[in-house]
């Protein structure tokens, strides 16, 4: 297996891992706690970043040699676009067109997860 390949697969298993930290937390705020899906993405989406930056920062890309706080930063500016979008998606398949939360939050989250994520992940904030 290519490196580029294993190393987006592991950016992919830790995307995952993080998604489910992530869908587990909307999940519950959505439906116990009664937040808005915008809000309940936004509460989810910070502490399943959180997952995501350190299986990145050891494990995925590797990358320990740069400083902690400037690929820290650099996260934090990703997570926001990247919440930020998914965000306004999920308001607009549950709040405007009455789509089912989940089905509306795993959408949103494969389409921002590989389009935008991974690609600055991989070639900004774990640039070796």
């Amino acid at each position: 297996m290519s490196f580029k390949l294993k190393e987006f697969l592991k950016a992919q298993l830790s995307a995952f891992l993080g998604g489910m930290t992530d869908l587990a937390i909307y999940s519950f705020c959505f439906k116990v706690l009664n937040f808005s899906a915008p809000f309940s993405n936004a509460i989810s989406g910070s502490l399943g970043a959180i997952v995501n930056f350190v299986i990145n920062r050891y494990w995925s890309f590797g990358n320990t040699k740069n400083s902690i706080g400037s690929q820290l930063w650099k996260f934090v500016i990703v997570v926001i676009g990247s919440i930020m979008l998914k965000s306004i998606g999920i308001h607009y398949f549950v709040d405007v067109w009455k789509w089912h939360f989940l089905l509306s939050k795993l959408l949103v989250e494969i389409i921002v997860s590989l389009g935008f994520n991974f690609t600055l992940q991989k070639y900004w904030v774990f640039k070796k």
